[in-house]
């Protein structure tokens, strides 16, 4: 009985810190996209690939679908890249 209500507990930690875990701060993350938006762009539109720019596609990726979540749910200040 004892072990049942300890894995009880544990379970309901683990379940609570990974749905916290999921929530983003839009917010924050649209202003780091803006600022990478910013820093990349007249790089790019000066012909050098995203390569040359030093930044990672990763990160790329992440702001492309960060954009593009944020405006599904309709999050002030989400535009579209």
């Amino acid at each position: 009985m004892m072990r049942t209500t300890w894995l009880a507990v544990a379970v309901t930690a683990l379940t609570a810190s990974s749905a916290n875990a999921a929530i983003i701060d839009w917010q924050a993350e649209l202003q780091r996209c803006r600022e990478l938006r910013a820093s990349v762009a007249p790089l790019l539109q000066a012909g050098e690939g995203i390569s040359a720019v030093g930044r990672s596609n990763r990160s790329v990726r992440r702001c492309i679908w960060i954009q593009r979540m944020a405006v599904r749910k309709k999050v002030p200040g989400a535009e579209t890249w």
